[in-house]
């Protein structure tokens, strides 16, 4: 093959790559930066909450249902969100968050079952946070990447949208309605 050819061949592909790579890059927080209600994490994640979630798989079939009852409580800039999960099956699982606000909409957070730290930028109505979850199954325990976005639908109402993946590999979603009494 001609020199010439093959390097304005190279050169297409790059510039495809470029161009598709441009139009796979998703949201950012500050795409939300003036949406309101404005999430304030210690206002919303203070005192009772309940939520109530699904599981799906990536054909998009409920796998599993569950209901989470929630306590937040915050000294300063430091927190704790207690998280007790109850599924349709019975199973009962626990998640303490120890929640820190690093400033400037920026988020730290550790559970025992998160290796280790969570991390999370906030902007106007919205948050994402990032971490890996120790995930047990049957006598397994695997570490799989959640990316979760949460968004403040009015001052009682919040909804959270968490794709989860393992090697790059979508495995499924996990959404979430929280609502405060």
């Amino acid at each position: 093959m001609n020199t010439l050819v093959h390097r304005r061949r190279l050169a297409l592909a790059s510039l495809a790559l470029l161009t598709l790579g441009g139009c796979a890059s998703g949201p950012e927080p500050a795409d939300y930066a003036n949406e309101t209600p404005r999430l304030d994490l210690r206002q919303y994640f203070n005192g009772p909450l309940l939520a109530h979630g699904v599981f799906t798989d990536r054909g998009g079939q409920v796998k599993r249902r569950f209901i989470v009852r929630l306590m937040g409580r915050w000294q300063g800039d430091k927190g704790v969100l207690e998280e007790d999960f109850e599924y349709s099956d019975g199973k009962k699982e626990r998640r303490v968050w120890r929640l820190t606000d690093l400033g400037q909409g920026r988020w730290r957070g550790e559970a025992d079952d998160v290796v280790g730290s969570a991390t999370g930028v906030a902007a106007g109505n919205a948050l994402r946070w990032n971490y890996t979850l120790k995930l047990p199954v049957d006598d397994k325990v695997y570490e799989v990447q959640f990316d979760d976005w949460m968004f403040l639908v009015d001052e009682k109402v919040m909804i959270n949208k968490a794709q989860m993946s393992k090697f790059g590999i979508r495995l499924g979603d996990v959404t979430l309605s929280f609502q405060k009494p």
